[in-house]
């Protein structure tokens, strides 16, 4: 038996919700049944803020991590300490470091990580634009804060090698986060012990 379709334009955005992550058939329909009660302004707010973000967010030009300006926050502030680099695989694995208040140097995204099956390569990520930020001089430690799955043992193992005539110290974050696990789930204190750990 096959599944009953609307017509229109809210059968469209129900097939449009299903994309996103996480959402299956009965939440698209959730959803769209839901924006569908709203008051009109409020769906057009959500539809503009979707492409307002998408009109106006990109990488940073230095580290890759979500910016409006050509430098995202995190590298305009003087605060930061430039000499110590965390690199993570994406923007929301280094939102979890930032919520926790655990870095007070600056971030490398690499906005992907190495994966044969998926056919991501080293080439494919930010790892040049990293040993470029590192041969500009004033960087002292790289902190590899890469998840603890295969694919992230594979792309620090990448990394090391890359920075290994680099002359700075390279790190990777303790086994404080458990394997097969992801950053942007893990709690503040196991992001410590693995940040206070690392080697």
């Amino acid at each position: 038996m096959s599944e009953p379709r609307l017509s229109g334009p809210l059968q469209r955005l129900i097939d449009e919700l299903r994309k996103l992550p996480g959402v299956g058939a009965r939440s698209a329909e959730r959803i769209a049944f839901h924006l569908l009660k709203q008051p009109t302004e409020e769906a057009v707010g959500l539809a503009r803020t979707i492409i307002d973000i998408k009109e106006r967010v990109r990488p940073c030009s230095r580290c890759f991590n979500l910016a409006e300006d050509e430098l995202c926050d995190i590298c305009r502030d003087p605060r930061r300490d430039a000499g110590l680099i965390v690199v993570v695989e994406q923007p929301k694995d280094l939102l979890a470091f930032e919520a926790g208040g655990l870095n007070s140097g600056v971030y490398h995204v690499l906005m992907g990580r190495v994966s044969a099956l998926d056919g991501v390569e080293p080439r494919h990520l930010t790892i040049e634009s990293l040993r470029k930020r590192i041969s500009d001089g004033g960087v002292r430690e790289v902190v590899l804060a890469t998840n603890p799955t295969l694919e992230g043992d594979a792309t620090a193992l990448c990394l090391i090698g890359a920075l290994a005539d680099s002359g700075v110290t390279v790190t990777r974050l303790a086994r404080g986060l458990p394997p097969g696990g992801q950053i942007e789930h893990a709690n503040r204190s196991m992001l410590e012990a693995a940040f206070q750990g690392r080697q």
